[in-house]
Formats: C-alpha cells, sequence, structure tokens
C-alpha cells in the first residue's frame, strides 16, 4: 500500500455535522480489549497531530500557510473528538486507565519485535517493562476499589504481575534524553515506531495529568500523580529518539503518512464491524491530509514527497495482540536496567554518587510515601497477597512473593540478575 496513490477528496466535503459526528460507543462488556487498545492508539495520533499543527502554526509568519494548517486542523479535532466518544459512559476511569496499560504493553513489545534499528528497540524494551509494572499496579487498585479483575478486561492476553518496580523508574531527568535518529538513513519502519510510540504515550501522559484529580480517592489519586510522572520521562526518552533535522513541512509530511498507516492498519486487523468502518473512513481523511501535505511542502520548499519519504510503501499492518512471552524474556533480561544520558547500564555498574541515586534520594526519602508501593502494600495487608494474573511465576524471582512488594529490584545494586538487550536479525 502506497498512500500516494490514493485518490483525496476536497477537503471541505470531510467535514461532519453533529449528528454524524456522535458514535455509537462500544459495549465494555462485549467490546475486544484490541479494540479498545486501538481506539487509544489512535486518538493519540489525532492529538500528536492536532499538537504539532498549533506548534507549527505558533513558528512561522505565513498567515496563507497558517490557514492551510487551520483548515487541516479542524478536521484533525472533529476525528480525535469523534474517536474519544467511543468510549461509553458506563466505563470508570480505572477501567479505561487498564486499556492505557495494556496499549502501552502490548503496542510497544510489538514496535520492538519489529524494529530494525537496534538502538531504538533497546529504548523501546526498556520502558516496555515500566509501562508493565504500571498495569499491574493499577489492576491492583481496580480490584480494591470497584472489585473488578483487570485480567477480563485485557481479555487474558497480557499478563499482570510486577515488572520493573514503578518505585524504580523514578530517574534524573537529564538521563531520560536518548539519542535521535537520521531521517536520511532511518528505516520507514524506524520513523514510524518513534512517531507511534511518542503518540502513544503522550496520550497517556495526558490522559493522567486530567484525570488524576478525578480519581475517587487519596490512594488513587497519588497513584495517578506518581505514575503521571513516569509518563512523562517516557515522552522525554521517546521524543528524543524522534527525527530532528527535518523542516517543519516534512514532519507535517511523516505525521500524515503515520496517521495513514495507523488507519490503514487498524482497517486491516479490526473485529469490530461497526468501529472497521471508521477506520475506513478515517483512513480516507487522513489520505487528503497526506496528499495536502505533499501539495504544501512542494509549494513552500520545492520538494516532492519522495524527496522525504524515500519508501513510502507501508511495512505489514501494525497488529495489537498477546505478547507474552516476548515480555517475559524482556524482564527476565533487563529488569536491573536504568538509563543514564544516552545509554543503558546496570544499576550495579553506576557509580555511588550517580544521578539517578541523587534523584532517588530527592523523591523518596523513605519507600513508605510511594504511590505505587503503597497501593500493593494496602491490598496485601487487606487481602494477605496481592492482585496478579500469570501464566507462569514471574521469570524474576525475586518479584515472585506474593506478600511482599518488592522495593529494591530496578534500584539497588544486585537486587536480581539481569543479562543484556539483544537486537533483531
Amino acid at each position: 500500500m502506497n498512500p500516494f496513490n490514493e485518490k483525496p477528496i476536497c477537503l471541505e466535503k470531510l467535514f461532519q455535522n453533529f449528528k454524524e459526528l456522535y458514535p455509537k460507543p462500544y459495549d465494555k462488556r462485549t467490546v475486544d480489549p484490541y479494540t479498545k487498545t486501538r481506539i487509544i492508539l489512535v486518538n493519540g495520533a489525532e492529538f500528536e497531530a492536532n499538537w504539532f499543527s498549533h506548534q507549527f502554526a505558533r513558528n512561522i509568519t505565513d498567515n496563507d500557510l497558517k490557514r492551510e494548517l487551520a483548515l487541516t486542523r479542524m478536521l484533525e479535532k472533529q476525528q480525535q473528538l469523534k474517536i474519544s466518544l467511543l468510549k461509553p459512559k458506563d466505563e470508570s476511569i480505572l477501567e479505561h486507565t487498564i486499556g492505557y496499560e495494556q496499549l502501552a504493553v502490548d503496542l510497544t513489545a510489538e514496535l520492538a519485535k519489529r524494529e530494525p534499528d537496534c538502538y531504538v528497540k533497546t529504548a523501546l524494551d526498556f520502558a516496555l517493562l515500566e509501562d508493565f509494572d504500571h498495569l499491574y499496579r493499577y489492576a491492583n487498585l481496580l480490584e480494591m476499589e470497584q472489585g473488578v479483575y483487570a485480567e477480563w478486561l485485557v481479555g487474558r492476553y497480557t499478563e499482570i504481575m510486577p515488572g520493573r518496580p514503578t518505585i524504580a523508574h523514578h530517574r534524573y531527568p537529564k538521563d531520560n534524553v536518548e539519542r535521535a535518529l537520521n531521517p536520511q538513513t532511518a528505516d520507514t519502519q524506524t520513523m514510524l515506531s518513534t512517531m507511534i510510540i511518542t503518540a502513544a504515550e503522550q496520550q497517556t501522559m495526558n490522559y493522567y495529568m486530567n484525570i488524576t484529580n478525578f480519581a475517587c480517592s487519596d490512594i488513587g489519586r497519588r497513584l495517578y500523580q506518581e505514575i503521571a510522572l513516569v509518563e512523562e520521562e517516557h515522552v522525554t526518552h521517546y521524543e528524543s529518539l524522534m527525527d530532528d533535522k527535518s523542516t517543519w513541512l516534512e514532519k507535517l509530511l511523516w505525521h500524515e503518512y503515520c496517521e495513514c498507516y495507523l488507519y490503514w492498519s487498524n482497517y486491516m486487523t479490526e473485529t469490530d464491524k461497526y468501529i472497521k468502518m471508521l477506520w475506513e473512513e478515517n483512513f480516507a481523511i487522513e489520505i487528503s491530509h497526506l496528499h495536502k501535505a505533499a501539495e504544501l511542502l512542494e509549494k513552500y520548499e520545492n520538494k516532492h514527497y519522495s524527496e522525504v519519504i524515500k519508501n513510502p510503501e507501508f511495512p505489514e499492518p501494525l497488529s495489537l495482540h498477546e505478547n507474552i512471552e516476548y515480555v517475559r524474556k524482556i524482564l527476565g533480561n533487563t529488569v536491573q536496567y536504568t538509563s543514564v544520558r544516552e545509554d543503558y547500564r546496570k544499576v550495579k555498574n553506576l557509580p555511588a554518587d550517580a544521578d539517578f541515586f541523587r534523584y532517588q534520594e530527592i523523591l523518596i526519602p523513605s519507600t513508605q510515601i510511594v504511590p505505587s508501593h503503597n497501593v500493593i502494600e494496602t491490598k496485601i495487608r487487606h487481602d494477605g497477597f496481592d492482585y496478579r494474573y500469570q501464566v507462569a511465576e514471574n521469570p524474576v524471582k525475586e518479584l515472585r512473593n506474593r506478600r511482599e512488594d518488592n522495593v529494591f529490584v530496578g534500584r539497588v545494586p544486585d537486587a536480581a540478575e539481569s543479562t543484556e538487550f539483544f537486537c533483531n536479525e
């Protein structure tokens, strides 16, 4: 599939009236978990496209170009709002949060499994274990507060157990900035991977930023607050991998191409007939946005789209599915790593005065004030053990005890054994 070969529709014909803009929400009791995660993913992609366009407009002086951006941007906003309203009214904040974290786990794993750039794959694998642990923390809060077992929300496609403990995720901010890829040499898949994962994590960060104060308990509010700070780290982590050398118009082209790819992938993998129809509808809209971006690139920079996207044929469709064995492998191999500037090191190899330890001491003078730890401790005090869904024992033996929350793994030297990251062939 080459989206540049598709015929675009006049942009003004794509606006919808208010009746058309309000969709039929999914049924939270029968919806496939990956339908929910696809919805969250493209909601994030639309948010990223909208705010990229706003930032673009704020950095140029040509009002004609600003008007072109405004036209497309309003269409993106209509798309984003319609997609976001597929979430039903009776799905609680915490239930919806489980979908966010399942997406983070299975999207990151899927992108890592197909990523040809070893450095980008390592960045994905590193943060994967943190989203995996967030799913576990929220699942325990959900079971305590609402009596809902998250394993049914994730369809038992994604395990729920400790990853790298959330207490270990708090790193000195400068250590979250990675090395940017080179758009002249990067594979199309790599360009897409960095854009997709940044949009998804940014959507999660924004969601937590905006719903933290709506959580129904102090322990819940505190947990959202802590994990929202980690999501800030993740957005910094992933956005620093993205192309930082292209012009605004080149990046606009990539944004529209990425959205086309996501809607096409969703259409190719969707099981719900009504939702599949929406993916087809939105794909047609994004084709028109893509052609407009190519037109603007030629008009303002005298560049053909093929000079920017050298291989416009889509990679294989992005499929969201079960990744249990892959996540287990990464967990068993790399739980003791942290990031240090543009690299990753085992905690035991850090000097005693490392920024990681210094920052941990600032945020965590006592483990008893850490919300993610307190959620599990509260669950254990109440029931005698934590809540998990797992197909076998945790691959990290130090994380197997269901009567105690480990606060050492990932932050204390030799708290567990790890080998190393690996590249795809």
